[in-house]
């Protein structure tokens, strides 16, 4: 069965993310419990998004843009650390995100901190600019 969305795809085309860190160190077992950053992208538009993002930091020039295409009607968990072209993100590094997109998504920003036993786990939905 599926769900009928209409004619009109949700989201916005330009988000960001004002908070983002990787932790350098994990606890357990791999790939499952690495420290990660993660972008959860939607898309329910008829075609398929490409994806641009730019990185910035707080004592130099941004890095990007770093390119992913999520099909249409599909989610792309993408995990921050495998970004690697142009350039790895660093980890132990303050950094924010701008998410651009040729067609309207939605994102949600998720961190999985590792670093001790006890983890921890932030989600939060990212800003979206009004169009």
């Amino acid at each position: 069965m599926t769900a009928a969305l209409g004619s009109r795809p949700i989201g916005r085309t330009r988000w960001a993310i004002a908070e983002g860190y990787i932790p350098a160190e994990s606890h357990g077992p791999r790939p499952e419990m690495v420290s990660h950053e993660t972008a959860c992208i939607l898309n329910t538009s008829q075609h398929e998004a490409n994806v641009s993002i730019t990185i910035f930091f707080a004592d130099r020039d941004p890095v990007g843009p770093y390119r992913v295409v999520v099909g249409a009607r599909r989610t792309l968990h993408l995990r921050f650390n495998d970004l690697h072209d142009p350039e790895e993100i660093p980890r132990a590094t303050d950094y924010a995100s701008v998410i651009e997109s040729d067609v309207p998504i939605v994102v949600q920003h998720t961190r999985l901190d590792s670093r001790q036993a006890e983890n921890a786990l932030l989600s939060t939905v990212a800003f979206a600019q009004d169009e």
